[in-house]
């Protein structure tokens, strides 16, 4: 999976990847829970989602493990927008084990298109905050890093075909 592209602005970052599988099967990263779990989260840090209602107005609840104290463990996503197999809208971040935001912590929204080309997919993943602050709190956590780090676990789960 080559990142062909990152780029940031003031309120975002862009990841650019390629993988080596067709469109629909990238679109089951996201859209099955067993899979996102083996993914979803850096090495060492995977997710358990509790919940993955893949719909619109659906909603995921996912826990990692962590110290508990700089980053909570549980966040959840709402569901915007669902296109299947080419595009997906998320708003994301810390929350409670119930799925409620953790006040103090800024969600960001996060759009994921899948693009053919040829036997290949293009996946471009777009972060974006409510504000240049939210965005250098995040990165500061690592988040940037985090992400890369855990889309470095798709080509194994893509391989198994």
């Amino acid at each position: 999976m080559p990142v062909i592209d990152t780029s940031q602005d003031d309120t975002s970052f862009t990841v650019v990847t390629e993988f080596d599988a067709p469109v629909e099967r990238v679109w089951e990263l996201w859209a099955d829970a067993r899979q996102l779990e083996r993914w979803w989260g850096p090495p060492g840090y995977p997710a358990t989602f509790t919940r993955h209602d893949f719909t619109v107005p659906g909603r995921s609840v996912y826990w990692m493990p962590g110290d508990g104290d700089v980053h909570p463990n549980y966040a959840a996503w709402s569901f915007v927008d669902i296109q299947p197999p080419n595009a997906l809208e998320v708003d994301n971040g810390f929350a409670d084990e119930t799925g409620e935001p953790v006040p103090g912590f800024p969600w960001n929204r996060f759009s994921v298109r899948l693009e053919a080309d040829g036997p290949r997919t293009r996946m471009t993943v777009r972060v974006a905050f409510g504000s240049a602050a939210e965005l250098e709190r995040m990165l500061g956590y690592g988040m940037r890093e985090g992400f890369l780090a855990a889309l470095s676990q798709t080509d194994a789960i893509l391989a198994e075909g």
